[in-house]
This record gives C-alpha cells, sequence and structure tokens, in this order.
C-alpha cells in the first residue's frame, strides 16, 4: 500500500493544485461559486473516480493487469466477430490519447507546485521554469531503477502529502462549516443550471482537472494490485482530497481575493516555502504515476504486435509488470521540457490539458461495456442501465473539455492522432509484408517430403532453431540458408513464438512442440503480455524435455527489409513510414535475448 501510494495516486493526488484554481477562474473570481464548484468537484471524483475506476473497471482486470491495452485484449475476443474492428480502434485510441496526456501531466503538475514561489515573493517569478526543467529533468533520469524502488522511496513523501491536504482543508472547513454542504449534489446541479451562458460548460472543464489521474490507477494496477489501490483510495485519498476542496472552498468564501491561488491560500506565510517543497516533491510523484502507466501500455502493445518492438527492460524479479523503456522514457522526456518551456505556466497549459483523458475515458467505457457483455454475460439491460450514466458522464466532459484545443488542446489530440496512426500503419504494414513474402514461399509439408527423397539437402551436425512466425511455409531463413550454404542441421527447430491475450502463460502451457519427421519439429513458445519474452531461458527450463540444449543450438532469423514495389498495397507516404519504422525497430533476436554470438541473420528485400 505504501509503494502503491507513491507511484499511482501522484497524478490525482495533487490535482487540487490547480482544478480548484482553474475552475473559479472559468467561473470568474469571487467567493460565490465556491460550493458549487466544490460539490461539482466531489461528485465527478466520486463518480468517475471512486465508482468508475476504482470499483468497476478495476474489476476488468486480465490476470491482474490494467491499463487501456489489457482492457482491450478482453475486449476483442468478447466483441461480435463484425465489430472487432471497430473495437480495436477504439482500444487503440483511448490508448493513443494516454500517451499523449503523459506527455502534459508531469508539466502541469511541476509547474503547478513550483509557481508557489510566487506566493512566496514574486522575486522569484524568473526561477520557476528552468527549476521546473531541473526538477523533471532529474525524475526521467531515475526512470532506469524501476517504479517499485521509487514507490518505496515516494511512498512516505506521499502519506505526508496527503496528511498535509486533510488537514489543512479540515482546519479551514471546521471554521466555516457551511461548505460541508457542498457534499450535497443540489449545489452542483442548481450551479450548473444557473451558470450563465457557457460558464457551465466552462467550469465543467475546469473540474475535470481533477479526474485526472483515474485512468493512471488502472493503467498501474499491475504494478502493485487492486487490493492495495482500493484501500489505499478509500481509506486515505478520497477523503484526504474531499476535505482539501472544501477547505479551498471555505478559504474562498472568507477572501475572494485568494481564488488567485486558493490551495497556497490554506497556509499561513511561516508554511508556504515548505509547502511548496513538499508540493514539488509530491509532483514529482504525480509524473511518476502516468510515467509508469505509459511504459505499461508501451510494453503491452508490442507484445500484441501494435507497435514496433522496442528495448524493454524488467526492473523487478517479483513482479512482471514493473518495465522501464528507455526509448519511450526520452521521447516523454523530450515532449516534457518542450511542453514548459513552450507553455510556460500552469495556467496556460490548463487550456491543453484534459481533452485527452477525457477521450481515454470514454473509450475505457466503451471497452468496459463489451467486456461485461461478451465475457462476463451480464444482461444487456443491466450493461445499458450501469454503462449509459457513465457513457453520458463521458461525453459532457469530452465537450467541456473541447473549448480548449485552439489554445493548446490540439496538441495531445496531435499526440493521440499521431500514434494511433503509426499503430494502425504498423499493423497494416506487417499483413502486407507477410502476405508478399508469403507469395512465393514453399509449402512446408512439401518440403519435409522431399527431406527423405534423393534430391534432399546434405545434413551437418547440430542443432538449427529458425525464429519465425511462418506456420504452413518454409520459414525465410531456413530458405535463404539452404539457397547459400546448401546444408541443412541434422535437428532443426521451427520455433514460433506468441504474445497471448492474457498477462501471463502458465508453466505447464510455455512450451508445445510437434514432431514433423526427418528430423524436423516444430515449435510453439507462448508468453504473456506483461512477461519478458526471453526464448533461451524459457528454452533452457521446458526444451531438455525434448533432448533440447539452447546453448548448443544456433538461431537463425530472417529480416524482412520492406522496398518499394511496382504494385503497391501502401501508398507512398505510408511505404516510407512503415520503412522507416521496421528499420528502427528492435531486431527480434535482441527483443528475444539470445545471445548474439548464437544468431545467424538473413535478410531478404520485400516489396511493399
Amino acid at each position: 500500500m505504501l509503494a502503491a501510494l507513491g507511484v499511482v495516486f501522484g497524478d490525482i493526488g495533487t490535482s487540487p493544485l490547480y482544478a480548484f484554481k482553474e475552475s473559479l477562474h472559468s467561473a470568474g473570481h469571487g467567493g460565490d461559486p465556491a460550493l458549487g464548484i466544490a460539490s461539482l468537484i466531489f461528485w465527478a471524483v466520486l463518480l468517475v473516480v471512486g465508482i468508475k475506476y476504482v470499483l468497476l473497471v478495476m474489476s476488468a482486470d486480465n490476470h491482474g493487469e490494467g491499463g487501456t491495452i489489457s482492457l482491450l485484449s478482453l475486449a476483442l475476443p468478447a466483441a461480435p466477430e463484425r465489430w472487432r474492428g471497430t473495437v480495436l480502434m477504439v482500444g487503440l485510441a483511448g490508448a493513443s490519447l494516454f500517451f499523449g496526456d503523459a506527455m502534459i501531466t508531469p508539466t502541469i503538475s511541476v509547474l503547478s507546485a513550483v509557481e508557489g514561489l510566487h506566493v512566496v515573493t514574486p522575486a522569484l517569478t524568473p526561477y520557476v521554469v528552468p527549476l521546473a526543467c531541473v526538477v523533471l529533468a532529474l525524475l526521467f533520469l531515475v526512470q532506469r531503477r524501476g517504479s517499485a524502488a521509487i514507490g518505496r522511496f515516494f511512498g512516505p513523501v506521499m502519506l505526508a502529502w496527503f496528511a498535509v491536504l486533510a488537514i489543512a482543508g479540515l482546519v479551514h472547513a471546521l471554521r466555516h462549516p457551511q461548505v460541508f454542504a457542498a457534499l450535497s449534489p443540489t449545489y452542483a446541479w442548481d450551479y450548473l443550471i444557473h451558470a450563465p451562458g457557457t460558464g457551465a460548460f466552462l467550469v465543467l472543464g475546469s473540474a475535470f482537472l481533477a479526474l485526472t489521474g483515474g485512468e493512471a490507477l488502472y493503467a498501474d494496477m499491475g504494478h502493485f494490485g487492486r487490493r492495495a489501490i482500493r484501500l489505499d483510495w478509500f481509506l486515505l485519498v478520497l477523503p484526504a482530497l474531499v476535505l482539501n476542496y472544501l477547505g479551498q472552498a471555505a478559504v474562498v468564501i472568507t477572501d475572494p481575493s485568494a481564488a488567485a491561488n486558493p490551495f497556497f491560500g490554506l497556509f499561513p506565510s511561516w508554511l508556504l516555502i515548505p509547502v511548496v517543497l513538499l508540493a514539488t516533491a509530491s509532483t514529482v510523484i504525480a509524473s511518476q504515476a502516468v510515467i509508469s502507466g505509459a511504459f505499461t501500455l508501451v510494453q503491452q502493445a508490442i507484445q500484441m504486435g501494435h507497435v514496433p518492438r522496442l528495448e524493454v527492460r524488467q526492473t523487478s524479479k517479483d513482479a512482471a509488470g514493473q518495465v522501464y523503456l528507455p526509448q519511450v522514457n526520452w521521447i516523454l522526456a523530450a515532449a516534457v521540457l518542450g511542453l514548459v518551456l513552450g507553455f510556460g505556466s500552469s495556467t496556460a497549459l490548463a487550456n491543453a490539458y484534459g481533452i485527452a483523458v477525457a477521450g481515454d475515458m470514454l473509450a475505457t467505457t466503451l471497452l468496459l461495456s463489451v467486456v461485461a457483455l461478451g465475457q462476463w454475460r451480464q444482461p444487456p439491460a443491466l450493461v445499458l442501465a450501469v454503462g449509459a450514466p457513465f457513457l453520458l458522464l463521458d461525453l459532457v466532459f469530452v465537450t467541456s473539455n473541447l473549448h480548449k484545443v485552439p489554445d493548446g488542446g490540439w496538441f495531445p489530440l496531435l499526440v493521440g492522432a499521431a500514434c494511433l496512426t503509426m499503430s494502425l500503419l504498423w499493423r497494416k504494414g506487417k499483413a502486407v509484408l507477410a502476405s508478399r513474402r508469403d507469395e512465393d514461399a514453399q509449402e512446408l509439408d512439401a518440403f519435409i517430403g522431399r527431406l527423405s527423397g534423393p534430391d534432399a539437402p546434405p545434413r551437418t551436425r547440430g542443432v538449427a532453431i529458425y525464429l519465425s512466425g511462418q506456420r504452413t511455409t518454409v520459414p525465410t531463413a531456413l530458405a535463404l540458408n539452404l539457397r547459400h550454404n546448401g546444408v541443412l542441421h541434422e535437428r532443426v527447430w521451427l520455433l514460433r513464438v506468441e504474445a497471448e491475450r492474457q498477462p501471463r502463460v502458465p508453466e505447464a502451457e510455455r512450451l508445445s512442440v510437434e514432431d514433423l519427421g526427418c528430423g524436423v519439429v516444430r515449435a510453439t513458445l507462448r508468453f504473456g503480455f506483461a512477461e519478458d519474452p526471453n526464448v533461451p531461458a524459457a528454452l533452457r527450463v521446458h526444451g531438455a524435455a525434448f533432448g533440447l540444449d539452447p546453448q548448443a543450438a544456433s538461431f537463425f532469423v530472417g529480416r524482412d527489409v520492406p522496398v518499394a514495389s511496382m504494385r503497391p498495397d501502401l501508398s507512398a507516404w505510408q511505404e516510407g513510414v512503415f520503412s522507416y519504422l521496421a528499420r528502427n525497430a528492435m531486431r527480434s533476436s535482441d527483443y528475444f535475448r539470445v545471445p548474439p554470438n548464437r544468431v545467424v541473420e538473413l535478410g531478404s528485400r520485400v516489396e511493399v
């Protein structure tokens, strides 16, 4: 629970720094809207985060793993065949939007904390942006240590943070006990009804900032488990958030000028510097929640074949879900630092923040409904009764955030669109590449039949393991080896590595072997999408039963290089992007942890 507190709740736990302030700015300064806004935030947090995510969405775990890709892996087989393309698009769109959110969250969180220096003294204002850049750079530098180690270090800090949130809010709320009336939904409803013009939508778009981090709870579930996250939420996080928002409302009612920064108005001047330091440490942890979630999401997407292979480092011997992806880390770091320098303040970033999270939450509701209908076999009437209110709530929040698009909301949408385009293009390009590669491939059954005939190639001692996804045709690497060397090993393993739509595969189901005759076997290694696909390690454990010693074998790997075709299935720009992705993807031998001195790589050019 302490480690989960140090990673999972940083994002939503630091939303009091800016959510109430930005909501007041949208409504106009003064104490009149304070109770209505506090009521809006309370019910939004309770319904969307507490009930939807913590209770409902986190029940849709895939053997303990969470996140959009994990939920997609449950929804695809549960959906009717004719709807699977649409379900895939919805899931990948949600995952892409989450990646855009992972760039903005660290930026706005750290900036909002460091901006507390304004309150201490205006003379420190020029140092806000440089200090935020230093803090964020250090955060990305320590990512390689893994979320568990970071969580153990940050857990006590977050415990202190939530204690400060609760105590500071409670002190002011008790001085003005009328703010507890905001826990009634009538205050939220009355405010929305009587808000002038488009004011209600503007305030809803700002109040939505209090929900950012809900999706990260689900994405980080595989790191710490559902039970720890639920206990943290209901015992500590939710009460602390509610008390703090009520306390901010009390401060603004007492002193309308405090609306400029109501969070820091909770504290006396002599406490401001310690609170700024604690807030900065807490916002660093807020960033950790979405960064860890982004690592998990991309790792799962790689295993499921949605994006090119990247380097994935396991950071824990005990928890397979704790990973570090260097390329993703530095892409996020560059984007975050660029956003700090480009926007320069949390208020400016608030105009960009929210639209991507709202879209991701909408995708989650749709996927969860598919799972409830197709896998849980819930009655359609029950799914409609439960899902429709949340779907309506998601649509309201998406609509209320649309006004942010011209003022910066275009950025996460652009990132999401780029990620979605890359993913769809990668899937299409792989399908075209496989189809073109197999056009002239030799049938495997016919090939094995010739191995016992007079024109059989000579055999040499040893074992050759051909890593290939081809099942019914001769692997490209095997065909090239025979063409150039004219010899075949005595024992040949045709090995296919499959990623299952579950996080972990039982060891009893890890390896299956089929004897095809003439010294050739067809084998399949299965890994879950949250596992490290270490092929030599798995063969050492399971290959002995079939007389295989992977340390004495040679691994043959084919590398298909896409080139332009006179009859293209991809347009010129698609072919260029796919070729770039294919060239820069991690080599399969490296991804499957095959020692370099045991690998023979044979390449071929394939027209796309």
